[in-house]
């Protein structure tokens, strides 16, 4: 669980310095990044669904 959430950590901080530099300056690959950053937190987010649901059935 915890290397999950590192990762997930890890995607968010990527996310937000990619949609930040789209925001503020328009960069056109940041944004790109900042999309594919977006459908890689789904599946992490899914995947900690998962978990937490295993983990609180204990």
């Amino acid at each position: 669980m915890k290397d999950l959430l590192s990762k997930i950590q890890t995607e968010i901080e990527s996310f937000n310095v990619d949609a930040s530099a789209q925001s503020e300056t328009g960069n056109k690959a940041a944004g790109t990044r900042a999309r594919k950053s977006s459908l890689n937190l789904e599946k992490l987010f899914k995947e900690f669904r998962k978990e937490s649901l295993e983990a609180s059935k204990k």
